[in-house]
């Protein structure tokens, strides 16, 4: 996994001598950035524009508009780019002065390379994290798109939204598959926002989280008196869900007294209130998530087979992190560059070391594992090891700790792809049979761990 791309900050230098602007530019040159010199503030406006990647480095005193003097028009046209002041020993209160009224910086003259170089990176960094929250905030509100929501450029991620949005434009009840932190509720957010539905309510209930007491209450509402302490008749989240979505999380968790009663709903699109033998009409689409297999645990007498038929009509199965690596850098990223706004940090630089651990993890929390571990990093927490997840500071893995840990996360993708088959992984990993045997044994992996799950493609009832 290599780095994420960075997006390139130029630099727009105003400097009316000749000699220092070339020495300047050079030195900005050698430390990577692309320097745009001018020898005034009138030739350099065209370069600054809302959203330029650029940091200005200005001289105060100008022919024509000083640079104290243009730092207001530039703070109107993007308040947020950085704009750092060359000044003279005469000019530093001058200088101060602009500081208090938004300026970046300022640098004395005159100055060592070194010092106008630290000045303007740390000024680029604060640009391109600027610049990131601003993409990322226009992609969030926008919602426009599938892909704004779902991020992931791997095929798995490619081959759910596909399904998404087959599904989404359909009246079907779906069930979502997916491990602890996949996704599985901005998958059902997702049904409801690109379907014709959107208009109505998305309403998310989490079955267990809810005392099995509550349960009934809170999908089916009570009329006034049906309990003590029911004071006055209440809506339950079926009803608020009419005309719109009711996502059922953790519905493997839901009382089997109570899935009799959500089978009757689902098959009468009608709900009665606790207390109540009034039949509401709903027009509600369902769709429900599960981290267990419904139809094994319907096999097993611990989830109502009847139900299971009814809600799983068609089926979304999320990836887990481990089997979407390719994705795991640009999430990474995604989740750092919140964290960074929200705390109003910067985003560290990512090494390679961390890199290769963040591919070799096993992620068994999967994205929200993730994020937790880009905002660690962003607080500079937990030392220079990203995970494990827990604890205090850890020492940094050694090189053949690493090389362990990745051959160990390709091997096991290797049998998780081809449901626990050795000769087609061997194949697949162009290894001898009896090479890839000894590796899964000193790497303590077993083929019989990655066989196929139990099938989820039963008809409807």
């Amino acid at each position: 996994m290599t780095a994420p791309a960075e997006q390139s900050i130029s630099v727009v230098l105003v400097e009316d001598d000749e000699d220092v602007r070339h020495g300047t530019t050079q030195a900005l040159e050698l430390a990577g950035f692309t320097v745009h010199g001018f020898g005034s503030v009138e030739a350099a406006k065209p370069s600054v524009r809302p959203d330029a990647p650029v940091v200005i480095l200005c001289d105060v005193m100008l022919p024509g508009l000083h640079g104290t003097q243009w730092l207001p028009q530039v703070q109107e046209i993007d308040p947020e780019l950085p704009f750092i002041l060359v000044t003279g020993h005469g000019d530093i209160a001058t200088a101060v002065q602009a500081m208090r009224r938004g300026a970046y910086d300022f640098i004395e003259k005159p100055a060592p390379s070194e010092r106008i170089v630290d000045v303007v990176q740390r000024a680029a960094e604060k640009r391109r994290l600027v610049l990131k929250v601003r993409a990322l905030s226009s992609r969030l509100a926008s919602r426009n798109t599938i892909e704004s929501m779902m991020l992931g450029r791997s095929e798995a991620m490619e081959q759910v939204r596909r399904t998404v949005l087959a599904l989404a434009s359909t009246s079907a009840d779906v069930l979502i598959y997916g491990e602890t932190g996949t996704g599985k509720e901005l998958v059902a957010r997702c049904l409801h926002e690109f379907s014709p539905r959107q208009a109505g309510s998305f309403v998310a209930i989490n079955c267990g989280g809810l005392p099995d007491s509550l349960v009934e209450n809170e999908l089916f509402g009570h009329e006034a008196g049906a309990f003590t302490g029911a004071q006055k008749a209440r809506a339950g989240k079926i009803e608020a869900a009419n005309g719109g979505t009711l996502f059922l999380d953790e519905i493997e968790s839901m009382p089997l007294g109570t899935q009799v009663k959500l089978l009757r709903v689902l098959q009468e699109r009608c709900v009665e209130r606790l207390g109540s033998n009034k039949a509401v009409p709903v027009d509600c689409r369902v769709v429900a998530a599960s981290k267990s297999d419904l139809k094994v645990l319907s096999d097993q007498g611990q989830f109502r087979a009847d139900l299971y038929y009814r809600v799983g009509v068609a089926f979304v199965t999320l990836p887990s992190l481990r089997e979407r690596r390719d994705d795991i850098g640009m999430l990474f990223e995604h989740f750092a560059v919140l964290a960074a706004a929200k705390f109003g940090r910067d985003v560290p630089p990512l090494l390679p070391a961390q890199q290769a651990e963040l591919l070799a993890h096993d992620w068994p929390g999967n994205l929200r594992e993730l994020g937790n571990v880009a905002t660690r990093f962003v607080l500079g927490l937990g030392g220079g090891r990203l995970t494990p997840a827990g604890g205090g500071e850890t020492a940094a893995p050694s090189l053949h700790e690493q090389v362990d840990q990745f051959e160990r996360a390709l091997i096991a993708d290797a049998l998780r792809r081809h449901a626990g088959d050795v000769s087609s992984a061997a194949k697949a990993l162009a290894l001898p049979k009896q090479t890839l045997y000894d590796k899964m044994r000193r790497l303590q992996l077993q083929s019989a761990d990655y066989r196929d799950p139990a099938d989820r493609t039963a008809p409807p009832a």
